[in-house]
């Protein structure tokens, strides 16, 4: 095939519309779950969002109100078929080790992998019911590398990334399930860690590329984790600007 014709291809495929799908996101009120819920919107995809607080973003899709921690999953709020399900929730709460409480272990753990258990058991069913679903879970770079003031969340974050690779072989080959690891990103979360033009450009100079993530840079890899990587699952993507396996002399 030449180049002329390979453009022509090009060109019938992108005029192809896409399938409009049902989406669940779990923690969308900012943040990466945010953009990914415009960005699915924006395909005319039909996308539930649930958070302690939906109503707070104007994001033109079903809000539901959900506590991750304390409330049971409100399955009627669900479509009958679900095509992906996207659980956000996170937690940064650095500190050194000896003044982490053991209750303190407890709430990230409830937050970041008992949520997800909650979200992901109540909607396996309308899951279940698509030709192609897929569930995206978030962990974090300190999982794989080492970070000092991280025990809590790393912890939590490495058995999200055990569930992930767990249900991704006990899901196929019907549901994928796959995970991205960031590095610091640019949300209302850091934003203790981002306040100011100095913690910015400090936070930039420890990565090799020197940028901090963008939520949207994020939901971009989670759009392609959704809808354009079927034979992708069981993956853990590093979307870390090089810090989890570059060091520059």
């Amino acid at each position: 095939m030449d180049r002329h014709e390979l453009g022509h291809t090009d060109c019938l495929l992108d005029e192809n519309p896409r399938m409009s799908k049902n989406y669940l996101i779990i923690g969308a009120s900012s943040g990466v779950g945010a953009a990914l819920c415009r960005e699915l919107s924006a395909r005319n995809h039909t996308v539930v969002h649930a958070s302690r607080q939906p109503d707070t973003a104007a994001l033109g899709a079903k809000a539901v109100t959900w506590d991750a921690r304390d409330d049971a999953f409100p399955t009627d709020e669900l479509p009958e078929t679900l095509d992906g399900l996207v659980y956000c929730p996170g937690s940064i709460r650095l500190k050194p080790f000896g003044r982490i409480k053991p209750e303190e272990f407890r709430d990230d753990f409830e937050l970041n992998l008992v949520g997800a258990v909650k979200a992901i058991q109540a909607a396996l069913p309308a899951l279940a019911r698509s030709e192609s679903a897929s569930v995206l879970l978030f962990s974090t770079v300190a999982v794989q590398t080492g970070m000092p003031y991280h025990a809590s969340v790393a912890a939590a974050k490495g058995a999200v990334e055990g569930l992930t690779r767990s249900l991704a072989a006990e899901f196929a080959p019907s549901i994928r399930v796959n995970a991205i690891a960031p590095t610091l990103t640019d949300t209302p979360l850091a934003a203790r860690l981002l306040g100011s033009e100095e913690k910015r450009r400090a936070a930039a100079e420890r990565h090799p590329l020197k940028r901090v993530i963008a939520p949207e840079e994020t939901a971009r890899t989670a759009l392609w984790l959704l809808e354009d990587a079927p034979s992708v699952t069981g993956q853990i993507i590093r979307l870390d600007a090089g810090i989890g396996s570059l060091h520059l002399l």
